[in-house]
């Protein structure tokens, strides 16, 4: 579910102001105070100021001396703790504002995957629920999208990393809710036939027929357009050990282009085992062979075509 905007207070109030009212109204010293507790009364003048915390432990000692509740106590820490926290995600979600540029949040409104909204706060926010990170600077090293800041120079790294990865991360998100069977490669090799046989019916028809086909064999295809600054074709990945996920751009949905493509993923999912492959017009070195072995894959297969 998208998040709502919402106000928080930004005013923490350390609970030892409340503790100072309750011993001044009892006309308890902070020393008298730190005799009761056993404590040094250093360390009462520190809760009183907010510079040391109200800890379990304290706030049970809290509840005998001054027979305030300890739940109390501890809810006044941990409401001061969590708009302490709230004050620095501020600081650093207006320091996130630097990767709006380089993500599609546009195309990503338009399919619904976060907010529609002109404030730059909400949109990081958004981002962070929609790619799953407490930051978004932490999204290159998560396993999942790691291979999209891979492709190219620093410059394309930098350009096109963010919008890869949202274009994964929605084939992703859709995969999970989509039902599949287990994936078993013996069963998928012996359907390669009726899978080219798809590839003479109607698009409207083969289309969803493959879908449903591939999905009886554990493997989910997602149509899906590219997004600015992206041309990848394809993408093969899987989100468990017995589920793929095929996900083709709309660019190749011309009859021959689609079919290679598709064809082509199949190859990396069938010959490569369980990682993830991203077919741009640049790939990394160490994919030239599994690209090579899927090309070829693919045309062998394209020529029983009738």
């Amino acid at each position: 579910m998208a998040i709502e905007k919402r106000i928080y207070s930004d005013l923490p109030i350390p609970p030892g102001e409340y503790l100072a009212e309750v011993i001044a109204a009892r006309g308890i010293s902070q020393a008298d105070l730190a005799r009761r507790l056993g404590r040094p009364v250093q360390a009462v003048n520190e809760i009183i100021k907010g510079e040391k915390a109200i800890t379990p432990a304290t706030a049970l000692q809290l509840e005998r001396a001054l027979d305030v509740p300890a739940h109390i106590w501890t809810g006044l820490e941990s409401r001061f703790q969590l708009i302490k926290a709230r004050q620095e995600e501020r600081k650093q979600i207006q320091e996130e504002s630097r990767y709006l540029k380089n993500t599609p949040y546009k195309e990503l409104a338009g399919l619904n995957c976060v907010v529609k909204t002109r404030d730059d706060d909400l949109k990081i926010r958004e981002l962070h629920r929609f790619y799953g990170v407490s930051s978004l600077a932490n999204l290159r090293w998560i396993k999942a999208y790691a291979a999209a800041f891979r492709h190219g120079g620093a410059r394309s790294q930098q350009d096109s990393g963010y919008a890869l990865a949202a274009w994964i991360r929605c084939a992703e998100l859709h995969a999970w809710k989509t039902p599949v069977e287990t994936f078993d490669k013996k069963k998928l090799r012996k359907s390669l036939n009726a899978i080219r046989a798809l590839s003479t019916k109607d698009p409207d028809v083969g289309v969803p027929e493959l879908k449903e086909l591939l999905a009886r064999h554990g493997i989910v295809l997602v149509l899906l357009p590219n997004f600015p600054k992206t041309d990848a074709p394809r993408a093969t990945f899987w989100i468990n050990p017995d589920k793929a996920v095929l996900l083709l751009s709309l660019q190749v949905c011309w009859a021959d282009r689609f079919w290679l493509s598709l064809f082509h993923g199949i190859g990396h999912i069938l010959l490569h085992g369980k990682g993830m492959f991203i077919d741009e017009r640049k790939v990394p070195v160490e994919w030239a062979r599994q690209e090579k072995e899927a090309d070829d894959f693919a045309y062998k297969e394209l020529r029983g075509v009738a």
